[in-house]
């Protein structure tokens, strides 16, 4: 009789880890589907069919099918689909693998208060920053990226304050992923420019966005440790260039490093690594 600790493994045993074998071609078309459906935030059958080039007949049956899970909606007077509760419900366990989103809660709040501007919380996913997590400012005019949004690396606070401690082998596999793209005329696109840039940043211990992903709007991003002292999440404030002002830098700095430095400790890291 097998033991039973044998079967305890997340693949059966000899399961070549090889390309396509060992994927579900349907199956992976329907994922298409659905990630589609959220890039678009929303869309008729048609556009939907069209943005994948797929058959309507297809994607309505995919559709259907994530209806009746509760992943996807569909609205009978607009006939647009959307996605559903339950890709909520689904997704937001990944924030439940890590006590990392929970224990950074109160730490963001109070670093919104101390600063008048939004915390956010992020980590690396390849190649792009995810936002775990946000708590805005009271104030009118105010950052905002929902928990599940991801942005360029090289153009984000939290991006560059990760970037920075990395080695210069991963920095420079990272940003030669992909196109350094322009968002606005402030965004470093030369890859030296780019690594010189970590590199003040890595002395300093903040990263700066200078309106280099939204024109008129600043962060400032600091690291946040593991129990090895490998960067593994960022936590940053960001608001409007009218108040973030030039001068007001060092100072919400500070408090985005203190803040970065309470979430490593509460997470069991090792503290912020000298140089």
């Amino acid at each position: 009789m097998e033991d039973d600790s044998k079967r305890t493994r997340g693949r059966p045993k000899s399961w070549g880890d090889k390309g396509q074998q060992n994927t579900i071609k349907s199956l992976d078309r329907a994922l298409e589907v659905l990630v589609a459906l959220g890039d678009m935030g929303g869309g008729t059958l048609s556009e939907i069919a069209v943005a994948l080039d797929q058959s309507p007949a297809t994607v309505y049956r995919v559709l259907s099918t994530f209806q009746g899970r509760g992943f996807a909606d569909f609205d009978e007077q607009s006939q647009v689909w959307n996605i559903g509760a339950a890709a909520f419900l689904t997704g937001s366990q990944f924030l439940r693998r890590t006590s990392l989103a929970e224990r950074a809660r109160p730490i963001m709040r109070d670093l919104m208060e101390a600063t008048g501007e939004t915390a956010n919380l992020g980590i690396e996913r390849d190649g792009k920053v995810l936002f775990l997590g946000q708590v805005e400012t009271n104030a009118t005019i105010r950052a905002f990226f929902p928990p599940g949004t991801a942005s360029a690396m090289h153009s984000s606070g939290i991006g560059k304050a990760l970037l920075s401690r990395m080695d210069d082998t991963r920095q420079r596999q990272v940003l030669a992923a992909g196109k350094l793209e322009q968002f606005t005329p402030h965004t470093l696109t030369d890859p030296e420019a780019m690594i010189a840039d970590l590199h003040d940043t890595r002395a300093r211990g903040y990263a700066i966005d200078a309106e280099e992903r939204n024109l008129g709007m600043r962060c400032i991003a600091a690291p946040v440790y593991n129990v090895y002292g490998e960067a593994v999440a960022g936590i940053s404030v960001s608001g409007p260039t009218t108040r973030i002002t030039e001068d007001r830098i060092t100072i919400l700095a500070q408090s985005v490093m203190d803040a970065a430095d309470r979430l490593t400790r509460a997470i069991g890291g090792n503290g912020r690594p000298a140089g």
